[in-house]
C-alpha cells in the first residue's frame, strides 16, 4: 500500500517516517506541505494522510484540491466542528487526533485498506461503471446517456429525488470526461449560509470585509481545469444567480474586494430535487441561467424504478459496514430480502445505505433479519 504524509512539522514529519520504516507492507512518501505533494501525487497512490493546519494551503484546501480521486485520513492536534463538518462533506472519513501513538496510526491505515478491499471486490467486473452497483435497464438508460455527454463540456443538469445518487453520477461524469486529471470540485448550495455563498463561489482578497485576513480561492478557481458540480442548484438566492450566469457566459471570476478577472476553465455539473419550471414562473430561478445549465438534462429514476439494485446495494453495504465496525460477516435472512424489495424507499439509496448500517449495528446475529432493518415504522 502506498501511502503519501503531508505533515509541515518537520520533527512530526520524521518521526512518522521512522516510525512507519518497520512496516514493510507500506510505501511510504512524505512531504512537508500539500503544493509540494499535489506536483508528485498520481494513481499508484492508495492513501493520503495530511494535517490540516499547514501554512499555505492548509488541510481543507488540499482535500479539495484533490477532488475525491483519493482517500484521505486527516491529522490534527486542534480539531473543531466546523472543520470536521467541512472534511467529512468533502469525503474524508477518518481522523487522527495529535498526539497519537504508531499502533494507532497503523489501525486506521488497516481499517481503510480493508474498505478498499472490499471495494475493489464488489466492482471488480465494473469497469468504468464500479461507482454503481446493479444492472437495471433505468441505469443502464441514464449511463448510456452520461457516457455520451460526459466526452463533452456541455453544462449538465442532474435531476431526481433526494437520494437517488446526483453527486455520484456526477462523479462519474467528471471521471470519464477529458477533464478527469483535474480537480472535481462539488459545492451543496443548500448548505451554506447565504451571506457566505459568494464569497464561497467566487473566492475574495484580503481585507474584502471584517474577517477576510487572508486571500482565498474560490471554487470556481479550484475548480479550474477541472468540473464544478453545483448540487442543490435550486437553492442559490436569486440575486446571485445573475453572477454565476455571467461567470459561466463570460468564464471568468472577480473575487470579492478585487476589480482584477481571472480566467476560468471548467464544466459545471448542476443538480436539484426542485422543479425549476415552477421556481422559474414564481421568479425564484432565473430562465436565462436554467437555460444555460440545462444543455443536457438527466433525470435519474428513483430506487423503486431500479429495484433489481436494491439488494446489490444492500449487500456491498453491508459488507462494507462489516468491516468498518469489525463484526463478523453479516448475510440478510429471505424475510429480509423480500423487505428490502417490497419498500417504496422515499429516500432512496441514501435511505437504503442508512437502513442497511444501522441493521449491521443493531442485528444479534450473523443473520439479519426483518425486524432489524425496522422499516414497519415508515410504512
Amino acid at each position: 500500500m502506498k501511502i503519501a504524509i503531508v505533515e509541515d512539522d518537520i520533527n512530526m514529519r520524521k518521526s512518522l517516517e521512522l516510525a512507519m520504516s518497520d512496516y514493510k507492507e507500506f510505501e511510504i512518501k512524505t512531504f512537508k506541505n500539500a503544493k509540494d505533494a499535489l506536483k508528485s501525487l498520481d494513481d499508484s497512490f492508495d492513501l493520503i494522510i495530511t494535517d490540516i493546519n499547514m501554512p499555505g494551503m492548509d488541510g481543507i484546501e488540499f482535500v479539495k484540491e484533490l477532488g475525491g480521486k483519493f482517500e484521505v485520513i486527516i491529522m490534527t492536534g486542534n480539531a473543531t466542528l466546523s472543520r470536521a463538518i467541512e472534511s467529512i462533506q468533502l469525503g474524508v472519513k477518518d481522523f487522527l487526533l495529535k498526539p497519537f501513538d504508531v499502533d494507532t496510526l497503523v489501525a486506521a491505515i488497516k481499517r481503510e485498506e480493508k474498505v478498499q478491499s472490499v471495494k475493489k471486490t464488489v466492482s471488480k467486473s465494473k469497469g468504468d461503471t464500479s461507482d454503481f452497483l446493479g444492472e437495471s435497464d433505468a441505469l443502464q438508460k441514464i449511463l448510456k446517456l452520461a457516457d455520451k455527454a460526459s466526452k463533452t463540456d456541455a453544462s449538465i443538469l442532474l435531476l431526481g429525488e433526494s437520494g437517488v445518487g446526483k453527486e455520484v453520477f456526477a462523479s462519474y461524469i467528471h471521471k470519464n470526461s477529458p477533464r478527469c486529471k483535474k480537480p472535481f470540485v462539488a459545492i451543496n448550495m443548500a448548505a451554506i449560509p447565504e451571506n457566505l455563498i459568494e464569497s464561497e463561489l467566487f473566492g475574495f482578497e484580503k481585507g474584502a470585509f471584517t474577517d477576510a485576513l487572508e486571500a482565498k480561492a474560490g471554487q470556481f478557481e479550484l475548480a479550474n481545469g477541472g468540473t464544478l458540480f453545483l448540487d442543490e442548484i435550486g437553492e442559490m438566492p436569486y440575486g446571485l444567480q445573475a453572477k454565476l450566469l455571467r461567470a459561466l457566459q463570460e468564464k471568468e471570476v472577480r473575487r470579492l474586494g478585487s476589480s482584477k478577472p481571472i480566467k476560468i476553465d471548467i464544466r459545471v455539473v448542476s443538480a436539484t430535487n426542485a422543479n425549476l419550471d415552477e421556481k422559474i414562473k414564481s421568479s425564484e430561478f432565473r430562465e436565462d441561467l436554467f437555460y444555460r445549465l440545462n444543455t443536457i438534462p438527466l433525470n435519474i429514476p428513483p430506487l423503486r424504478e431500479r429495484k433489481d439494485e436494491i439488494l446489490a446495494i444492500a449487500e456491498a453495504t453491508c459488507e462494507q459496514n462489516c468491516v468498518k465496525y469489525g463484526f463478523n460477516k453479516k448475510t440478510f435472512s429471505k424475510e429480509a430480502i423480500d423487505e428490502l424489495l417490497e419498500y417504496t424507499w422515499p429516500g432512496n439509496i441514501r435511505e437504503l445505505i442508512s437502513v442497511i448500517e444501522r441493521s449491521v449495528i443493531l442485528s444479534e446475529n450473523d443473520e439479519i433479519q426483518k425486524e432489524d432493518l425496522y422499516l414497519d415504522t415508515r410504512k
